[in-house]
């Protein structure tokens, strides 16, 4: 039990080491290369004068660069990396039981954290230039292609859970069902639940909004993959916390960084993967639980939806701008009572998603 501990937790303080350490640098490469948006969101979605959003952002009179992720996926991958290479030409029997890597618990993880923050690698290096004027998001690979991407990381992680890892059932919170097999609908499934994890991903829209949610979701599930035993991936999401709590450190107001797409496209997926490992692989109710861990998410998605819905039927907003973080703005709270408001709401849906899993 000590050892399962310290593989939790060493990963942690170590993945935070790391994050602070490789922030300088970077931040003054970003800063250097001048790689922040060079103009504020002029249009809404509807193709309308985004007045509120431009005044809320002001992203050319901020100047703050973009890329902030590589702070996390990359302390997460420098920390599984380094302890993978201690427990391979070190060895000792120490070493090998705090090597995390594995490919039943925490390979998809991993790969799709850094496969999706490379390609928001790339969305952002593309939003950084010079916007056309009159565009919406100024340069980055358009929504469809983004949503291209995160299907075929889904159908890759969906296929790799289904016929590598024989998983084709769900668990069913509250006993009604020992299992819901879903058979090959499974695939379908777990494409609907990324999708619907990566939409939540424009909570990244206030300095030390989506580090704190984030890092409330991923405690959350690794004491939840604790609790089932799966001590490798607890450690995989202990590392990623150290490595958001680096983030957040710099990204307290006034931030350094954003997280952007780097950061938050492979976090969103990744989280949706784990919580499908926490579900029937660890006999528990890792999928039941989600919309109560993400809750800040499901909320956030729900207003756009809302926001949307009611401007094309009923001809009138029902927020002055979504998503609500920024409505919450919109009406005067200052941003700083905005982002904390949200981490204690987060603190609560986690806990109250860690509890519901224990006894379900």
């Amino acid at each position: 039990m000590i050892i399962d501990i310290v593989k939790v937790f060493l990963p942690s303080v170590l993945a935070f080491v790391c994050g602070i350490l490789i922030t300088p640098p970077l931040t003054n490469f970003l800063y250097k290369h001048k790689l922040w948006k060079k103009s504020s969101v002029k249009k809404t979605i509807d193709g309308k004068d985004a007045v509120i959003s431009a005044s809320l952002h002001q992203d050319e009179i901020k100047k703050t660069p973009r890329m902030g992720g590589i702070v996390v996926w990359g302390s997460t991958f420098i920390t599984v990396s380094i302890i993978w290479l201690l427990a391979e030409f070190v060895g000792g029997e120490t070493l090998v039981n705090l090597d995390f890597l594995s490919r039943s618990q925490t390979w998809i993880p991993l790969a799709t954290l850094i496969m999706g923050a490379l390609i928001g690698l790339i969305d952002d290096y593309l939003v950084t230039r010079e916007e056309p004027e009159g565009s919406y998001v100024g340069g980055g690979l358009s929504l469809k292609k983004r949503l291209l991407v995160v299907v075929f990381m889904a159908l890759l992680s969906a296929l790799w859970f289904y016929f590598k890892l024989d998983v084709h059932t769900i668990g069913s919170l509250g006993g009604i069902l020992p299992q819901i097999n879903l058979g090959f609908l499974f695939i379908p499934f777990f494409i609907v639940v990324i999708l619907s994890i990566y939409a939540g991903g424009v909570i990244d829209g206030i300095d030390g909004l989506s580090g704190g949610v984030f890092a409330s979701m991923f405690a959350a599930y690794g004491g939840i993959a604790f609790y089932q035993q799966q001590y490798d991936l607890a450690a995989f999401c202990a590392t990623v916390l150290g490595a958001i709590l680096a983030f957040l450190w710099f990204n307290i107001p006034p931030a350094r960084y954003y997280m952007s797409d780097t950061g938050m496209m492979g976090l969103t997926i990744t989280l949706g993967v784990v919580a499908f490992m926490t579900d029937s692989l660890g006999s528990g109710y890792g999928i039941f639980v989600l919309p109560i861990i993400a809750l800040p998410l499901v909320i956030t998605v729900a207003s756009n939806i809302i926001q949307i819905g009611s401007k094309k039927l009923r001809g009138k907003k029902v927020f002055l701008v979504a998503p609500l973080h920024h409505h919450f703005e919109a009406i005067g709270w200052p941003s700083y009572k905005v982002v904390m408001r949200y981490w204690v709401f987060s603190v609560i849906c986690a806990i109250l998603g860690i509890t519901l899993a224990l006894i379900g």
